[in-house]
């Protein structure tokens, strides 16, 4: 109640005037303190209390996601029962969590993959993809931009189970092969095998959607209105045969990029947790997540430069191969047309679309195997100390 205590200039005039009984005079204005360098202006709290005010909030918030995290997590793993490592349960998890890291993200980033398979059988169609974007969204609706999306969730869904399954499954078999002490010091042969291993099986399920998918992308108005009608229309004309037509091409872009993808991406993490205090266990989930992230997203620039002559390949054959004509035949015709340079269109966007890509597709199985109680992928296993 601000009526029962004076005013500062009350207080001030009682003071430090002499003022007469019966005569009024307006009270001297108080002298502004002056404000020293590091003392912040008033005006600004009230911008400190809402910053506050929204950090308690999205704090809050992220307790309460925390919680409910750990609840879902509690039932799935009540629900699937104790899964040993290495244990055929195991497997059957990291199959799914593949199936969920890779179909979600090829997905999403449909739109540029749309606009880079455009650009790598016509460099001149579009200028770049913000322009290229506002021509198909004019000519074919929100929906154009999404055009290939079916074949690609299928496609790489199937890909992404058998990918990182099929990595799990033959780095714990080559490991057992060579031995623990081989199986350390080679550690980096023994990624690259594994890897190459899963990706060869990988590719034989990705291939049909992959087909179905560029000819989709590159062909205005596109050839089937769907996954399964492309298909159908494909063996209908040239048979099975033309679904699995880029499969060589496919193959000599997947394998180095899966190669360079799990190889890199152990390297790098480990190389993280080495240089940070402690070891991996000591950090927390959102922690390890972030460093799966940030590993993917090293690894996937480096797949990126170094299977993109053969990603410009498999579009063109997939969108220019004559029905009957030799594999030898039309890689020869299509390097004659674009030349080496023409072997990297595309590759600005490609960096951005796979970085991407592979950071959110470590990050999400890394989450989805934290969820399912078992430890992320990557980082040197902790040191025994000698007695």
């Amino acid at each position: 109640m601000p009526f029962l205590f004076p005013s500062q200039h009350t207080l001030h005039n009682a003071f430090h005037h002499s003022v007469p009984f019966g005569r009024h005079e307006a009270p001297a204005p108080l002298p502004t303190p002056k404000r020293t360098p590091l003392q912040a202006r008033n005006e600004l709290f009230p911008t400190w209390s809402v910053v506050d005010d929204a950090k308690e909030k999205a704090n809050a918030l992220s307790a309460e996601a925390t919680k409910e995290f750990e609840k879902a997590s509690a039932k799935a793993q009540a629900k699937a029962g104790a899964i040993e490592l290495y244990s055929a349960k195991y497997y059957a998890a990291c199959t799914f969590g593949g199936l969920l890291a890779c179909g979600l993200t090829h997905t999403a980033v449909t739109p540029l993959d749309l606009v880079k398979c455009r650009r790598q059988v016509d460099s001149k169609m579009y200028t770049g993809n913000f322009q290229a974007w506002g021509k198909i969204g004019r000519a074919e609706g929100f929906r154009g931009i999404y055009t290939g999306w079916g074949p690609t969730f299928f496609g790489y869904s199937a890909q992404g189970a058998f990918k990182y399954g099929g990595y799990e499954f033959f780095k714990k078999t080559y490991a057992d092969i060579a031995g623990p002490e081989n199986a350390a010091k080679y550690k980096t042969w023994l990624y690259l095998t594994a890897s190459a291993s899963a990706e060869f099986i990988a590719d034989i399920a990705l291939c049909p959607f992959e087909a179905v998918k560029v000819r989709m992308q590159t062909t205005i108005p596109p050839f089937a209105k769907g996954t399964f009608d492309g298909i159908s229309t494909i063996t209908a004309k040239e048979g099975y045969a033309g679904l699995y037509k880029g499969l060589y091409p496919l193959w000599g872009r997947q394998i180095p990029y899966t190669m360079m993808k799990f190889a890199s991406f152990e390297t790098i993490v480990e190389m993280i947790y080495d240089r940070l205090p402690g070891q991996k266990s000591d950090y927390g989930k959102g922690a390890q997540t972030a460093v799966s992230f940030t590993g993917g997203y090293l690894a996937g620039i480096l797949c990126a430069i170094v299977s993109h002559p053969a990603d410009v390949m498999v579009s063109k054959l997939n969108a220019n191969r004559a029905p009957g004509e030799a594999f030898g035949a039309a890689m020869g015709r299509i390097y004659k047309e674009i030349g080496f340079m023409g072997l990297w269109n595309g590759l600005p966007v490609r960096i951005v679309m796979i970085g991407t890509l592979t950071g959110l597709q470590w990050m999400i199985y890394d989450y989805f195997k934290i969820f399912m109680g078992l430890p992320t992928t990557g980082g040197a296993p902790p040191k025994v100390e000698k007695a």
